[in-house]
């Protein structure tokens, strides 16, 4: 039987993300093999049919013999278990996993989901990020963008090859999953509920949503309501603290959600999407799954986030780390009739069904293998 290995940081991402590809990859009768982070997902992970390996990537973390640790480890994996392909989804991975595959002599596809702060800052580790990437990518057989601007970079600095180089839509969307849902008619309420889904870091623009939210709440008052979801992280240095987002909610600014397996539940609950991210994303999920869910959409000009918008069309773009582009490009969706919106979010819907299923993905990695 064919060997397969998925490696991400931790199991929630491959739940959550990639399980239809593990689904379809179970049912072509591979052998899948999990590499990653133990969490309250390993377990799901298994149930479905999978393998699992457990390594401790620590995602954020810059302790070098911690990650020689990781190496080693992956390399006695893939030694023992000798993969026909690995499948890498995560920066770290993306790089150790490479590394370690040279003591196998599996396929190596990496998916390049954007590049984060190590592109965005110019320190020590950002250089010895690239020079890693340098190293390693290289070895891979196939290299999947999500955008190309990302795509570009790679290029230009001799990271990759042109033949090494495919595309993909973002992660794609489970468009089954994410379909409107005639039950819920946010957009003609009085009330306009706008709504940031994703990891609460700074990078992810949440300090201008909400300073954004402060100058509107004071324009417009309770008929607007913005909110919160996603992971408050401690071991991130762009982490929003628990102690600042209890004090955002406290003076009533915004309504912080916490997490949620079922994000559909509260994203049809939103006027609208927003995500002021100057983070390098490939394209957010959290853009795709406004699109799939037919939900107008506002956020930056910035890399991966402008391929989620067509401006004036499913949404806005504003500029990156610019309050005032943002309060009005906010301010202009709350003057646009009923009517505009509905077209507006209907128009992401089509953007979702014609570029950014998750068949669309799932097909050009089963392509790979079968190739």
């Amino acid at each position: 039987m064919t060997k397969v290995v998925l490696s991400s940081n931790v199991s929630w991402s491959l739940y959550n993300f990639r399980r239809n590809l593990i689904k379809t990859l179970l049912k072509n009768d591979f052998d899948v093999y999990i590499v990653t982070k133990s969490d309250s997902y390993t377990e799901k992970l298994v149930e479905l049919g999978c393998k699992y390996i457990n390594v401790d990537i620590d995602a954020s973390g810059t302790n070098p013999f911690s990650d020689l640790v990781v190496i080693m480890r992956l390399c006695k994996i893939y030694y023992k278990i000798k993969p026909d392909y690995i499948l890498n989804f995560s920066p770290k991975n993306n790089i150790y996993s490479t590394f370690s595959s040279y003591f196998c002599n599996a396929k190596i596809i990496n998916n390049i989901a954007g590049l984060g702060v190590a592109f965005i800052r110019e320190t020590f580790i950002s250089k010895l990020i690239k020079t890693m990437y340098k190293f390693t990518q290289h070895k891979a057989d196939v290299i999947f963008f999500q955008n190309h601007d990302d795509k570009n970079l790679f290029l230009e600095h001799g990271i990759c090859k042109e033949s090494q180089v495919k595309m993909l839509p973002g992660s794609g969307v489970d468009l089954e999953r994410f379909r409107p849902s005639i039950s819920v008619d946010s957009s003609k309420s009085n009330k306009l509920v706008f709504l940031l889904v994703a990891r609460m870091l700074y990078d992810k623009g949440v300090k201008y949503y909400v300073d954004a939210a402060r100058i509107l709440k004071s324009r417009y008052g309770s008929d607007v309501e913005f909110s919160l979801l996603g992971f408050i992280e401690s071991d991130n240095p762009s982490a929003v603290s628990q102690e600042i987002m209890d004090s955002w909610t406290s003076e009533g600014i915004v309504n912080y959600l916490g997490v949620s397996d079922n994000v559909e539940n509260e994203m049809e609950k939103a006027s609208c999407i927003v995500l002021p991210s100057y983070y390098r994303e490939g394209v957010p999920r959290s853009l795709l799954e406004a699109a799939a869910l037919g939900k107008p959409i506002i956020t930056t000009d910035s890399v991966g986030c402008r391929d989620a918008v067509t401006d004036n069309y499913n949404g806005f773009l504003c500029e990156p780390k610019c309050l005032d582009s943002l309060v009005l490009a906010l301010d202009k969706f709350i003057q646009m009739d009923f009517q505009t919106r509905l077209v507006m979010g209907n128009n992401s819907r089509f953007k979702a069904e014609a570029k950014f299923d998750e068949k669309i993905v799932i097909n050009k990695y089963l392509s790979c293998l079968q190739d």
